[in-house]
């Protein structure tokens, strides 16, 4: 579905990927692990359209989007859960949802929308409440849902753990199974190494820009060096 060639991007004259190559396969869940600043986000917002690739290809699908604009990878099927959720604080639950439907025909977003409200019933019991009000883990639902009312082929997930309690990432973490189960292709990047290889199918590690290792979601848990750099031990 996703291939991934020698790519690089820069911020100004710094390098911030250096030749990256991975490849997400239909219906996989791959997982892209590393320190803060290695270049994960930067991945994935090269992917979005919303930084711009220097060299190299991203091909979706068989078709070459390297210099493709946003709304038009949104169109193909490529839908980023931004890192820090991103909502839109003001609006009510039901209106942020909807804006993530915006490509789609109203008879589809409705469809989508008793879908997302069937995966996520906290949303439906608070769809008139403000979207700020939510609590993290109740945000990071909303961030999810609003993708997947764009019917992602590729969902792209940045970070979903980020500054939640324990017990809230093992909900998040299930609701990515569950959508990974529903035949959704993710790629998924988190610090939490340990949740996001576990649930991996494969997985690839990134340290300042580059990949320096790849395997199995439970080869690289069991290899010394995450366990070592990621894992604690």
């Amino acid at each position: 579905m996703l291939d991934i060639h020698a790519v690089e991007s820069h911020y100004g004259r710094i390098p911030a990927l250096k030749g990256i190559d991975l490849h997400v396969d239909s219906g996989e869940l791959v997982a892209l692990v590393g320190a803060n600043g290695a270049g994960k986000t930067t991945l994935l917002r090269a992917l979005s359209g919303v930084q711009r690739v220097s060299a190299g290809r991203v091909t979706f699908r068989g078709e070459d989007i390297t210099r493709a604009s946003t709304d038009r990878r949104v169109r193909l099927g490529i839908v980023q859960v931004p890192e820090g959720r991103l909502v839109f604080g003001p609006l009510s639950v039901e209106n942020n949802l909807r804006l993530g439907g915006y490509t789609r025909r109203r008879a589809e977003s409705e469809e989508s929308l008793a879908r997302v409200y069937a995966m996520f019933p906290v949303l439906m019991e608070r769809h008139r409440q403000p979207a700020g009000t939510l609590s993290g883990g109740q945000q990071q639902m909303l961030a999810m849902g609003r993708a997947m009312m764009a019917r992602p082929q590729l969902l792209l997930l940045d970070e979903p753990s980020m500054g939640l309690a324990p017990k809230l990432i093992e909900d998040i973490f299930a609701h990515i199974r569950a959508l990974k189960a529903a035949g959704t292709t993710i790629f998924l990047v988190d610090q939490n190494a340990r949740a996001a290889l576990s649930v991996a199918e494969r997985g690839y590690v990134i340290e300042t820009g580059r990949i320096v290792l790849s395997g199995t979601g439970r080869e690289l848990l069991e290899d010394e060096q995450v366990k070592a750099a990621y894992l604690g031990f």
